[in-house]
């Protein structure tokens, strides 16, 4: 699909008044109605009616211009309510600006309607999202009534073909416009769109055709993902009324913080604490990575903020074309002791004296302190 921005005609900066200008311009161009010999007339209004569905809401707006169609999720509305309407769409604009449900010669899908999509959050550990994990998740929704089949008549009965729409769940109707003569569908009234009607609903879902229930599904979670990430399971969302279709299940990803690392995209920062003598003398320290321990070879001299670098043992590179894993950075940290004997003292004054550096004459130890009080 074009940009949104470039189909209905208006720079990336308009405010919500031109785009609503600049799509009811383009709409009386582009209508099917006003070209009745262009085949592609339906498609290119359908394109047009989707940017501004997409450019008039703030919300989504912003994930557009920030990530494009990408940002969008490709999901057809907002997840809602499971009886509810949940998002707008395409037919809201063709209701507002129409005055029906679907524009021109299109007709709308007949039978029961598709389920709601559904949001559940799982909090995962840092160390699943690294490497990967498969973790439950628990969703209350609604589920196919067993008690009816999910065709929501009471055992024993069965639904019935709708007499307003003749079992098509929709009704067309025709109207004048200053196009002329404009033909629309919409959902039947009598059935809801269904195309059916029951005349003894079923106790147990009380004609819905199905019923709230917890579920819980397994969720493959991949190596690399981060905070925020969001996976989509197809078919896990809510079933439809009297059969419908089901929606989809969207896990967004929340990841624990860790005791000794944070990330940095695909880069893993650690800390490697020493002494003053340590840093200054060298030493060997074994420092346990999420791969194990590895042994750090901390030269004499080293300095605070110095950096040790192992290649490889970072996140995994999720959705790239570049395969394997970033790398892992171990920042030295030189602790200075804050409390002292009055022997280290003696020494590190000895040791300064040698150096020629001037310190302070305060004794700061324990035992100084209590000197003074009595002194």
């Amino acid at each position: 699909m074009a940009d949104f921005y470039e189909l209905l005609g208006v720079p990336r900066g308009s405010s919500a008044e031109e785009i609503k200008k600049a799509y009811r311009r383009r709409a009386r161009e582009l209508h099917p109605d006003a070209n009745p010999d262009d085949p592609t007339a339906e498609d290119r209004f359908k394109e047009l009616a989707r940017a501004y569905e997409v450019l008039s809401d703030t919300e989504q707006r912003a994930r557009y211009d920030q990530f494009g169609e990408a940002g969008l999720g490709g999901a057809a509305g907002q997840p809602g309510d499971f009886f509810g309407g949940g998002g707008g769409g395409i037919n809201d604009i063709f209701e507002a600006f129409f005055g029906g449900g679907s524009a021109g010669r299109q007709r709308g899908s007949s039978g029961p309607p598709r389920g709601q999509d559904l949001e559940v959050v799982a909090d995962i550990a840092f160390e699943q999202a690294v490497f990967g994990a498969n973790v439950p998740v628990t969703s209350r929704t609604a589920v196919p009534c067993d008690a009816c089949s999910a065709t929501g008549a009471a055992p024993g009965t069965s639904p019935t073909r709708c007499g307003g729409c003749q079992g098509t769940g929709q009704v067309r109707r025709v109207r004048q416009s200053l196009l002329g003569q404009m033909v629309t569908s919409g959902p039947c009234g009598q059935c809801g769109g269904a195309g059916q009607t029951i005349a003894s609903p079923c106790g147990t879902c009380r004609g819905e055709g199905r019923v709230i229930e917890d579920r819980t599904y397994n969720v493959d979670v991949p190596a690399g993902v981060d905070n925020g990430s969001t996976l989509r399971l197809t078919g896990r969302g809510a079933a439809g009324p009297r059969g419908g279709g089901t929606g989809d299940l969207y896990v967004h990803l929340r990841v624990a913080d860790h005791a000794r690392f944070v990330r940095d995209g695909d880069d893993l920062v650690g800390y490697l604490v020493v002494s003053i003598a340590q840093a200054t003398l060298g030493t060997e320290i074994e420092f346990e990575t999420l791969d194990g321990p590895e042994t750090i070879a901390v030269p004499a001299g080293s300095q605070h903020g110095k950096v040790f670098l192992f290649r490889g043992k970072g996140v995994p590179r999720l959705g790239q074309r570049r395969s394997g894993r970033g790398d892992l950075r171990v920042a030295l940290r030189v602790e200075v002791p804050t409390r002292l004997t009055a022997k280290e003292i003696e020494l590190l004054r000895a040791f300064a004296e040698a150096r020629g550096e001037a310190v302070s004459d305060t004794d700061q130890s324990l035992l100084g302190r209590i000197k003074s009080a009595f002194s």
